[in-house]
């Protein structure tokens, strides 16, 4: 197999277990993939300014507007005055969309655990196994 067709073949085997991972998580059905991706890089980096959080998830600051209030109205993210600029608002996951994000995470590993168990014999389980320093490489 030559580099573009195992690209190509990477590409849709990452793409197709997305999806099969968001479709079994019922934490996340009602967001889209910005504002999952959103919430994500909170949970991985809190507190940022929405326009941070526009320019990691490459939107515009009005489209991050209609999501973070979205996720306030949720009670998901919680706005943070800055004590150094008034004019500045931080956004800041609330203890529940911390909890989301652990209630993914672990949904998501539970999933992909009985998927490996059921579906994989032990020789390809070790392939895996073998795949992701490399697969890591790719990040």
């Amino acid at each position: 197999m030559d580099t573009k067709e195992l690209s190509s073949s990477l590409g849709t085997a990452v793409s197709k277990l997305y999806k099969s991972l968001r479709r079994k998580n019922d934490s996340i059905k009602n967001y889209s993939l910005t504002e999952v991706e959103t919430i994500m890089h909170l949970f991985r980096s809190s507190p940022q300014l929405p326009t941070e959080l526009a320019a990691v998830v490459k939107i515009t600051t009005q489209s991050m507007s209609q999501i973070l209030k979205k996720m306030e109205g949720q009670g998901i993210i919680k706005r943070i005055p800055s004590k150094d600029d008034k004019r500045k608002v931080y956004i800041s996951l609330t203890p529940l969309g911390k909890k989301m994000v652990e209630q993914v995470r672990y949904d998501t590993h539970e999933w992909l655990r009985g998927a490996i168990e059921k579906q994989l014999t032990d020789k390809e389980m070790e392939i895996i196994t073998k795949a992701i320093p490399i697969l890591n490489k790719l990040i």
